[in-house]
């Protein structure tokens, strides 16, 4: 087959973390099917852009994978520079894929939200050219910015916009989307009689356990709170900002201070705009808290293989009915390590596969008493976590996932 995987954010593993269409097109390949990715030459969150020039496009192997970065405006934060990045990418887009068309026609689209723009101009383009799309929603937008912006649903464009995605989803061939709960949503939206929900599909997010067991081997960090074996450490990988709510955890810390559990450390890998406050909070109590900064990637596996505990902490929201689909999940499984969130939902791995403690906490004394459960557990149900957690990533390796959507596509192309 030839596929075109078309996506704003499909960022290489060297320059960012968005790596999930990466995978595919990687075992795609290894499958013998030609692969092309199109993507934004703005990289998401940094400040480098592909094309320098007026170039429409530029193609570029980057960690072995092909890449047609097509032009788009550079832009900081999530102000009118990424909006205006945002609608000017898609008739770029247009064009480039309109090139490419001439000297080899794909067999399926592949197309993948946010950005919904991008995700209509693609499909667009596969009805004007009869191609099937498969559109993938990783997002649920604009229903994500009603939650975390606290727009009004019946604000004129959040309207217009909840329109566009309804229509997307009714004229793709397939969907995928990376939650479990993905035609619960269609359905409480009362989309169902005009989405067929025979074409809705779910592939998670998921980890690449070889490349995972590389970089464990390979890379490893000089930490000397995360080498120590006389204490509990408990990690968290990720942002800090305010929708990761990590002050929470620093008053979990507190508590834990005050209880005399001295043996629990707390160590933090990441960056955001919190870290200054928080950190400063820190030196202040004395707390046994340590940030550490951003890391590369391919440090992660032995981060969290080091830990005695993950932790995912985020702030409540209600789109977690749907089901959590948050990359680091899956390298903690892979870390084979307990699992700590502080909010369940629908569709819960941690609790269907029994990987540790997945609860909303009222507050950071009752979240200091779970931390407090898992270091103490006796050694057999500790293991059994352990495990689990192993064992569960299996089923969530990308080389199982593209098998996954492969067969998607076989489908798709044989009906």
């Amino acid at each position: 087959m030839n596929i075109w995987i078309v996506n704003h954010y499909a960022i290489p593993p060297s320059m960012g973390g968005l790596v999930r269409h990466y995978y595919f097109s990687k075992y795609l390949r290894e499958k013998g099917h030609n692969v092309k990715i199109f993507t934004s030459s703005k990289i998401h969150n940094t400040d480098i852009n592909m094309i320098k020039d007026k170039s429409l496009y530029k193609e570029e192997l980057m960690d072995n994978v092909e890449y047609t970065f097509v032009r788009s405006k550079n832009y900081s934060g999530n102000g009118i520079d990424r909006i205006m990045n945002m609608a000017d990418l898609p008739f770029k887009m247009w064009k480039a894929m309109k090139i490419f068309w001439k000297k080899e026609k794909p067999d399926v689209i592949y197309t993948s939200s946010p950005d919904l723009f991008v995700a209509f101009f693609a499909l667009l383009f596969g009805k004007f050219h009869k191609v099937p799309v498969v559109v993938e929603v990783r997002d649920l937008w604009p229903e994500s910015i009603v939650v975390y912006n606290r727009m009004s649903r019946k604000n004129p464009i959040i309207q217009i916009l909840y329109q566009l995605e309804k229509w997307i989803y009714k004229k793709a061939d397939r969907l995928i989307f990376t939650m479990e709960g993905g035609k619960d949503y269609i359905c409480e939206k009362k989309w169902d009689k005009k989405i067929d929900l025979q074409k809705v599909f779910h592939i998670n997010n998921g980890i690449d356990l070889e490349e995972f067991e590389h970089n464990l081997n390979e890379f490893k960090v000089d930490d000397s709170e995360l080498e120590d074996e006389a204490n509990f450490k408990v990690v968290y990988t990720g942002s800090i900002r305010m929708v990761n709510h990590l002050q929470t955890l620093i008053d979990v810390a507190d508590i834990l201070k005050k209880e005399g559990k001295n043996n629990i450390r707390i160590i933090i890998y990441g960056e955001g705009t919190e870290r200054e406050k928080l950190e400063k909070q820190c030196k202040d109590k004395k707390l046994n808290v340590f940030f550490r900064g951003r890391v590369e990637k391919k440090y992660i596996p032995y981060i969290v293989s080091k830990a005695n505990l993950n932790l995912i902490n985020v702030k409540n929201s209600s789109l977690i009915k749907y089901g959590g689909s948050w990359n680091k999940l899956f390298e903690y499984m892979a870390g084979g390590k307990p699992i700590l969130s502080n909010l369940p939902g629908n569709y819960d791995l941690i609790k269907e596969y029994n990987l540790g403690i997945s609860e909303t906490f009222a507050n950071a004394q009752e979240y200091a008493k779970q931390i407090v459960k898992i270091a103490e557990l006796n050694e057999k149900n500790y293991r059994e976590m352990c495990d689990n957690a192993k064992r569960t990533s299996l089923l969530f390796d990308y080389k199982k996932h593209t098998n996954d959507l492969e067969k998607i596509f076989i489908q798709l192309l044989n009906n």
